[in-house]
């Protein structure tokens, strides 16, 4: 990293932290109140699904739109600020929502806010690894695991002491944290200086670009996109089955007693923050590749002690495991993405930004409709598979960039 731009790169990632962070504590305070929503409106699981359902449609359609602002002037930091606020505002709806129809209003809202968000937090992830010239991405994933933590935490503190009704006022909390990090996105995130044609269009360094088409359009590769999906597709069927199962696994399955289940899913969050602080300096030390696969050996372990957990302390232990493993898979997929093609790489993260919701949808619903047909026990496996064929591909994530783009620090074997 040169030394000019040593200080903007320093503000750029303390402030896409808070970004990261900011995004996992708006969302917790989302998820962690749908209970509350349930009794608000007087609707069902059915009912809860198909709005959760809408808001993955919806943030798919919210990555499309980062991509198109990406390519203007104001690039990935207008994306991530513009999400931020835009999460703010529908957060605002939900919380003052005074029926279900204008619930699921701001939810959609929420959606496209969503997937501006995610996509922006990992370009200016990217991007800001890139002038560092090291491995940085599992530590922005780990600010938000804080964010998520803290947002849990602050719900569960404020159940019963706040009023619900007409506002849910616990809810704007969330508003109020996602504002200040638009605001210090926006001020600090990591500016890009590309050339810009008449039409407002952002065209990057062609040194390093892909062939381009019309109006700035990369050629994206998608073979490296597609096979980097994968791992990312894997990592939230994982992620989103134990979120949403994990605590009706543990009592409905293991028998554990009602103060015990919600601790599976607690013991995933610590050891995914656990595993995403330690990720980078391993990546630094043994390379993306190895580490990708230890970790995808790992996260497939806890996921069989899961399965075949005769208790609910080895179901416990289970999902410790997998949390250990599992954090740092997509955070590493996004890295890899940074390679594919350095000039291109906004387009690159936008299209792959797409397969979160992919894996969120097939890990809440999936699993699911594998329980209720059989055992949840069995829903379980389906993750395994993923994460083991991830384990087996590792050595392709490693050098995946276009043949003449830059090597990336910690981007080989």
């Amino acid at each position: 990293m040169s030394a000019p731009a040593a200080e903007p790169a320093r503000r750029a990632r303390i402030a896409v932290s808070a970004g990261f962070a900011g995004q996992g504590f708006a969302y917790a305070t989302v998820l962690t109140s749908l209970d509350g929503f349930k009794d608000r409106y007087g609707i069902d699981d059915g009912q809860v699904t198909l709005v959760v359902l809408g808001v993955c449609l919806m943030a798919a359609l919210g990555t499309v739109v980062a991509d198109r602002v990406a390519r203007t002037a104001g690039g990935s930091r207008v994306v991530l600020g513009a999400g931020l606020l835009i999460v703010a505002a529908a957060v605002v709806v939900a919380a003052v929502a005074p029926v279900f129809a204008v619930l699921a209003l701001g939810f959609a809202v929420y959606g496209v806010g969503l997937g501006m968000v995610d996509a922006g937090t990992n370009m200016q992830a990217v991007a800001i690894q890139r002038e560092y010239g090291r491995s940085l991405l599992t530590g922005f994933y780990a600010s938000w695991s804080v964010g998520g933590i803290a947002g849990a935490v602050f719900v569960a503190a404020t159940v019963g002491r706040t009023p619900t009704d007409p506002v849910a006022v616990a809810l704007l909390a969330g508003t109020l944290v996602a504002v200040l990090a638009a605001v210090g996105v926006l001020r600090a995130g990591w500016r890009v200086t590309v050339p810009v044609h008449a039409d407002g269009v952002a065209t990057p360094d062609e040194s390093l670009a892909l062939p381009v088409t019309g109006r700035g359009r990369a050629v994206v590769p998608w073979g490296g996109v597609l096979l980097l999906g994968l791992g990312v597709v894997a990592f939230y069927i994982a992620d989103t089955a134990i979120s949403t199962w994990s605590t009706i696994y543990l009592g409905d399955v293991l028998l554990a007693a009602a103060s015990f289940a919600p601790l599976g899913y607690a013991a995933y969050l610590t050891t995914t923050l656990a595993s995403r602080l330690a990720g980078d300096p391993l990546v630094r030390r043994w390379g993306r590749v190895t580490v990708l696969r230890a970790a995808a050996i790992v996260g497939a372990a806890g996921l069989v002690l899961v399965v075949l957990a005769p208790g609910p302390w080895a179901g416990l232990a289970g999902f410790a495991v997998a949390g250990a493993g599992l954090g740092v898979i997509a955070p590493l997929c996004f890295s890899a993405a940074g390679d594919l093609a350095p000039g291109h790489a906004d387009a690159v993260v936008a299209r792959l930004n797409v397969f979160n919701y992919v894996g969120a949808v097939l890990g809440g619903v999936l699993v699911g409709a594998i329980g209720s047909t059989s055992s949840l026990q069995y829903g379980f496996v389906v993750p395994i598979v993923l994460v083991v064929v991830v384990a087996i591909l590792a050595g392709r994530f490693g050098v995946t960039r276009h043949a003449d783009a830059p090597v990336a620090a910690g981007a080989g074997a």
